[in-house]
């Protein structure tokens, strides 16, 4: 689900931040394949071969797998599966793009939306799924609406994909390490403030124990927005990177580090980044989505989610991501394309058999409500997942705009601030006009 990304230390190296707007699938090893071979009862697709460009770990495939072959099964066509890693699936889908050879159905990016349905790329498949009655209500409102797009903004208009996952960012703890230290396990419905936060943190730190260890890139949004400051203002057309509030929720994530000493260091880092370190029950706090759930079941520790520590609005605050499932406006079986999107993205049994591998949440409402929280599969608190997807989670800074480069910049030189050569403020008053000027291009380039 939504990403199998690169999880560093908060201190260790700041990669390109260019994946940010499209998290939402897990990192598999590249290949290249077919799916199983169709049988039963045709369905209009008989004889006709799909492709599908895909991405995600071994457990995602393996329920994919499941749910292709019963799209066969169901249509008489075939599907053939093209997979790509995470890291690589942007390079390859531009590339067959520019070959003209773009899947039947492919993964498309939240950031890619509006350049995609722009440049005529991905199909409107709004009049197909009216007309497959498709019940679209059913499915989280954040999913649908991340692909619509009515030729200025994302959000509304048009549906050119369907989401293949919404992808709540949540946040754990290991409940093994907090009863040994003797500390209160957190409560699930009254957030930490940061000063708690940070207080607990420094009471785990010790020998090879941290609190916490959070990378900026994909953890500085809770603390930013639940501190009342954001990127950008609400239409993405000024920078508001350069403000108190926003000063003082980078200030304060530093000084995890910083002052407070809870997270490796750079040098501890390098040997052994924050996941690994996490998996290894190192950690007391750490970042948590659907996808990790499959592999953090097999952890030796007792964990569960919480909600982010809270900033000055007293609010708690995340990131909530996805991936969407397109077609080719260039396909030669538009109809059979759109069945296959919302087969994956919409069929009861395939979002059942999804959750049950612990690869992601239900598209479905009724079913992320019902049958998937009454689950007794690991987290406890699945409850958190839905709430971010029904209440509070929002989309990366990044992902209703043409580019992204306006905020990918903003990682490039954050490492000043974590290594306290330069305070949050300065470095953000430094910042605000290169960000403002590549997002005034962005602008520019969508028409706007």
């Amino acid at each position: 689900m939504f990403g199998n990304f690169s999880r560093r230390s908060l201190l260790g190296g700041i990669g390109a931040a260019a994946m940010a707007a499209g998290l939402a699938a897990c990192g598999g090893e590249t290949s290249t394949g077919s799916s199983s071979s169709a049988s039963g009862s045709a369905a209009g697709g008989a004889g006709v071969e799909l492709t599908y460009m895909f991405r995600g770990g071994e457990d995602e495939r393996k329920a994919y797998d499941q749910a292709i072959a019963a799209f066969e099964k169901q249509t008489g066509a075939k599907v053939k599966v093209i997979v790509t890693d995470a890291d690589q699936y942007r390079t390859k889908l531009q590339a067959a793009i520019t070959g003209n050879q773009v899947p039947d159905v492919f993964y498309l990016e939240q950031g890619s939306v509006m350049a995609f349905a722009k440049n005529g790329i991905v199909k409107n498949i709004t009049p197909d799924i009216e007309a497959a009655g498709l019940d679209i209500d059913r499915v989280w409102k954040y999913g649908v609406d991340s692909y619509r797009f009515d030729g200025d903004q994302v959000g509304q208009g048009d549906i050119y994909g369907l989401p293949k996952d919404v992808g709540p960012f949540s946040f754990g703890y290991n409940k093994t390490m907090l009863e040994a230290a003797g500390i209160p396990l957190p409560d699930k419905d009254k957030p930490y403030t940061w000063a708690e936060f940070r207080e607990v943190a420094k009471q785990l730190t010790k020998d090879e124990q941290w609190g916490t260890g959070l990378n900026v890139v994909w953890n500085l949004q809770a603390w930013v927005w639940s501190n009342g400051a954001d990127w950008a203002d609400e239409e993405r057309r000024t920078v508001t990177v350069d403000t108190p509030e926003f000063a003082e929720a980078l200030q304060d994530f530093a000084d995890i580090q910083l002052v407070d000493k809870s997270t490796p260091s750079v040098e501890q880092a390098q040997t052994m980044d924050t996941y690994q370190r996490w998996m290894r029950g190192q950690i007391g706090f750490f970042p948590v989505g659907p996808w990790d759930v499959s592999t953090y079941r097999e952890l030796d520790f007792e964990w569960d989610l919480i909600p982010w520590p809270v900033g000055k609005t007293g609010e708690t605050a995340t990131w909530l991501g996805s991936l969407g499932i397109s077609v080719s406006n260039k396909t030669k079986h538009p109809e059979l394309a759109t069945q296959l999107a919302m087969f994956l993205s919409a069929d009861e049994e395939t979002q059942r058999s999804l959750y049950k591998a612990g690869v992601q949440i239900p598209n479905l409402v009724d079913m992320a409500e019902g049958e998937y929280l009454d689950d007794e599969l690991a987290p406890a608190n699945k409850e958190e997942f839905v709430q971010i997807a029904r209440d509070y989670g929002r989309a990366l800074p990044a992902a209703e705009t043409w580019s992204p480069e306006w905020y990918d910049d903003f990682w490039i030189d954050i490492q000043q601030v974590l290594d306290g050569k330069v305070t949050a403020a300065d470095w953000l008053a430094q910042m605000q006009p290169r960000m403002q000027q590549k997002l005034d291009q962005a602008n520019m380039a969508a028409g706007r």
